[in-house]
């Protein structure tokens, strides 16, 4: 059985991209036995039909991963019953998602880093403005999540009663004393921010 997955930020030009080809890739790599499709889109329709951002194009290469091919789309009612998870970079993204899905959506929508709850943050941070160190990080967050992912995926082999797998929830990570702190506030961008 063929999952799909669909990454949603705001512009589709430089996390969800990110998370589409790090999937694909370590997919190919790591999971070859798993049927997968992947896409990504934006909340927003700033950038549509417009190819990722340079510098996510760049950093993703410096670590072998292809993106330039890949175009900007907008979300699509479809999509939520196209896809078996619709996965957001941050809550912003997440609640406008939740705003739009239909009634007979029947995908699974939540946050793509409940795949990675060790990285102890919630949100993929936006890096449109910021230094090539966000766009790693980027990177690093988009790659834990991935394999998490997937390995919950590769997990549920080909049981079509489960079609999409829960994540394991997100604890706050504890500090020196024993002690939990919350979560890391990455700033993701809110959806009214429009970008020029």
């Amino acid at each position: 059985m063929t999952r799909r997955v669909l990454f949603v930020c705001l512009g589709n030009i430089c996390r969800s991209p990110t998370a589409e080809g790090v999937v694909r890739a370590i997919a190919a790599r790591e999971f070859p036995a798993l049927e997968i499709e992947v896409d990504s889109a934006g909340t927003a329709d700033y950038h549509v039909g417009e190819p990722p951002d340079r510098r996510t194009v760049a950093a993703a290469q410096r670590r072998g991963y292809e993106l330039s091919g890949l175009r900007a789309r907008e979300v699509q009612p479809g999509d939520f019953s196209s896809f078996d998870l619709v996965l957001a970079m941050d809550r912003a993204n997440l609640a406008e998602l939740d705003d739009r899905r239909p009634r007979s959506a029947t995908a699974r929508v939540g946050l793509f880093l409940e795949y990675a709850p060790e990285m102890g943050v919630v949100e993929v941070p936006d890096p449109y403005y910021g230094g090539a160190e966000v766009f790693e990080r980027v990177l690093d967050l988009c790659e834990a999540a991935a394999r998490g992912m997937l390995a919950s995926l590769a997990a549920l082999g080909q049981d079509q009663s489960n079609p999409v797998p829960d994540p394991v929830p997100v604890e706050p990570p504890t500090d020196d004393t024993g002690g939990t702190t919350p979560p890391e506030d990455t700033g993701g961008e809110p959806t009214g921010r429009r970008r020029k």
